[in-house]
């Protein structure tokens, strides 16, 4: 039967001690490390010294075996009795799984033909207090690899494989921007009027200048200033928050890339947004194709492009840009089965927003454009010419899953006020997650902004199909410290995330 954590953080205590009385610095500020285990790994033959933790320990009496690892790998540790000085060697029974050490040693093979160290002497560096799980067995809730990350890094390296992975797709998505020109740019977190999307806002208050602030929901509205006041090309990673619902696909807390570019509109920017993804995908794991939740989804472009009318068509048989009756759109929504709040019920737009959420969204597996969306559900985004019902906006699907919103900017700031008091319209109808009126905003377009698009892909749901096969199955997955509920506390999945994510 398995001790109970406190008995052996108490024996560890004790060696602790010990180790003290032994005149031994147990938390050293520096140690003897001239190689990484994956180089010492290739210096058969040579002297090296190596640093990390102790993952195992076999043998006893004269000679002991350890396996030590760093980030890079591990390796096994040959120590002999007869090597080792008294103080050592007394040291030596006192170390458990989980401590630190240094080792410097002769690179060699044992019999059995692994090659290790040969240990001439080893220091130190820090005595673990509490032991390491066993696989899982210590962890009994899955939440715990959450809540405690540190551990879920050590112990499981498919887990680390996907951080490290995320870490390249980053890396790849910011250099193909800078090597196409943007400029990369920093916009405030916390912000007077959140706006760039419909959605919950965190509030605070800032105490010394005596207003409330909000956590950012988007960088948008402040990027578009970026354009005004004459950069071309920005983007920004950023960090934004949503006080909405948590669920596989979504999390209070996660990341988004958001661009602006003058003089372009949104069918370059699906260009874009495909090219960047097959660049970063490719960069990130050498080829553009992963299997997510059984199915295989290949990121070459080009992807497949459809209006949302033309999805929901395609789905239902209903083509609602051909209805302009809204009580004969209530009817075919009806006949559909639709599930529709009351503000769906003020526009036929909204009522092929929900009938495309309902019926298509969750069957887009493989990457997908899905373009012009009805005006109604888009009060950033520029009017189609040929069709002023619809706006230039698109989003890209993967895995049934919304990963970017983008579009053409809307730079009338005319028409723009207009939108924010259509807005309000839907807020008193119930649309908690309608966008706020920014006259500062409206403003700064009074002065002009030249003809725009902006993109927002979210990072955390990429990364999330691109490392299925690493065991990824939860957008917690790919956050190292998602966010979590108090222990104590119980959770509300009420509140659903909102419709203009760009998560």
């Amino acid at each position: 039967m398995a001790q109970p954590i406190e008995e052996l953080r108490k024996i560890r205590l004790q060696k602790l001690e010990k180790i003290k009385k032994l005149g031994i610095n147990p938390y050293p500020a520096r140690c003897l490390r001239k190689q990484t285990v994956a180089q010492a790994l290739k210096m058969s033959g040579k002297e090296v010294a190596v640093a990390g933790r102790i993952m195992a320990i076999r043998g006893h009496g004269g000679i002991q075996f350890f396996d030590l690892r760093d980030e890079s790998g591990k390796m096994q540790l040959v120590i002999k009795r007869d090597q080792l000085s008294a103080i050592s060697y007394q040291l030596l029974a006192l170390l458990d799984i989980g401590d630190f050490i240094d080792a410097q040693g002769k690179v060699a093979k044992t019999e059995a033909g692994e090659i290790s160290v040969w240990v001439s002497d080893f220091h130190l560096l820090t005595k673990s207090i509490r032991p390491l799980p066993s696989g899982w067995y210590g962890l009994k809730n899955i939440e715990e690899k959450y809540r405690r990350r540190y551990l879920d890094l050590i112990i499981s390296p498919g887990s680390k494989k996907i951080f490290e992975i995320r870490s390249q797709i980053v890396s790849a998505l910011r250099e193909f921007l800078v090597r196409r020109g943007y400029y990369e740019v920093e916009t405030p977190v916390l912000q007077p009027l959140y706006g760039g999307g419909l959605a919950r806002p965190f509030k605070t208050y800032h105490n010394v200048l005596g207003i409330p602030l909000y956590l950012r929901i988007s960088t948008e509205l402040y990027l578009k200033r970026l354009i005004v006041g004459g950069f071309d090309k920005v983007f920004e990673i950023a960090k934004v928050f949503r006080n909405e619902g948590i669920d596989k696909n979504h999390n209070p807390e996660f990341t988004i890339l958001e661009t602006m570019e003058a003089y372009i509109d949104y069918e370059e920017n699906m260009k874009l947004v495909e090219e960047m993804t097959e660049f970063a995908v490719k960069k990130a794991i050498g080829e553009t194709k992963v299997i997510y939740e059984g199915n295989e989804i290949d990121f070459k472009t080009p992807w497949e492009r459809l209006t949302m009318s033309e999805a929901v068509k395609r789905s239902t048989g209903v083509d609602f840009s051909k209805i302009t009756d809204l009580k004969i759109a209530l009817s075919e929504a009806i006949r559909l089965g639709l599930k529709l709040e009351e503000y769906h019920k003020q526009a036929v737009g909204l009522i092929l927003a929900a009938a495309f959420e309902e019926r298509v969204e969750k069957a887009l597996i493989k990457p997908t454009f899905i373009y012009d969306f009805p005006i109604e559900t888009s009060p950033l985004a520029k009017r189609r010419e040929n069709d002023p019902r619809f706006v230039e906006r698109f989003e890209h699907f993967v895995a049934g899953m919304e990963m970017s919103n983008n579009y053409s900017e809307l730079n009338d700031p005319v028409e723009l006020g207009a939108r924010f008091r259509d807005e309000r319209k839907k807020e008193r109808l119930g649309d908690a997650e309608a966008h706020q009126t920014d006259e500062d905003f409206i403003e700064a377009m009074e002065y002009g902004m030249p003809p725009t698009s902006g993109i927002g892909p979210g990072i955390d749901r990429l990364v999330l199909v691109i490392c299925g096969e690493l065991g990824a199955q939860n957008l917690r997955d790919t956050i190292l410290f998602p966010t979590m509920r108090s222990q104590k506390a119980p959770i509300n999945n009420g509140i659903r995330g909102g419709r203009e994510t760009k998560i």
